[in-house]
């Protein structure tokens, strides 16, 4: 039996969407906004997939559009943010719970990266998520090199706001 694109992209985004959820993280600050910033990036995502071509892993390019749509909604918070009706899709993803444990010691390290711009927190993300910098770049649209000196000025910058 053949795969739909639906069956194809749910199954995609199920191995995926803790992208999805630690961008929300990183955007969000409460669990209603988390939840609202997944549900757009799903959407987002769902529109654009007709048009993933496969010239770049999967990851790499729902990071792309997930973090343009949190950046976007980000900068327009001060607005009211339009949402589609999630249960009018015919495809659900259900969300998965982060550790108690974990969540203690990631308190600190997000409200650090809370004080951060929208860029900045995009590039501490995904070299949190062992990105290599080429792929960084190319997720960014930024040289590599800007990359590299971009993570190190983020990284004397979280240093000062964890340890003042």
């Amino acid at each position: 039996m053949k795969e739909t694109i639906e069956q194809s992209f749910v199954q995609l985004l199920r191995e995926n969407q803790n992208i999805l959820h630690k961008i929300c993280r990183l955007y969000t600050s409460d669990m209603d906004s988390h939840k609202d910033l997944f549900q757009e990036m799903t959407i987002q995502l769902w529109k654009a997939y007709p048009k993933f071509r496969g010239e770049s892993k999967f990851s790499t390019w729902a990071y792309r559009v997930a973090l343009n749509t949190a950046i976007t909604l980000y900068r327009k918070s001060t607005k009211t943010i339009q949402t589609s009706d999630y249960e009018k899709h015919s495809f659900f993803i259900k969300q998965e719970d982060y550790n108690p444990e974990e969540e203690e010691q990631l308190k600190a390290m997000y409200k650090a990266i809370h004080q951060l711009n929208d860029i900045e927190k995009a590039l501490i993300f995904m070299y949190l998520e062992d990105k290599d910098y080429s792929e960084i770049a190319e997720t960014l649209g930024i040289s590599e090199v800007n990359a590299r000196v971009k993570m190190n000025r983020i990284k004397g910058k979280l240093k000062k706001i964890l340890n003042p």
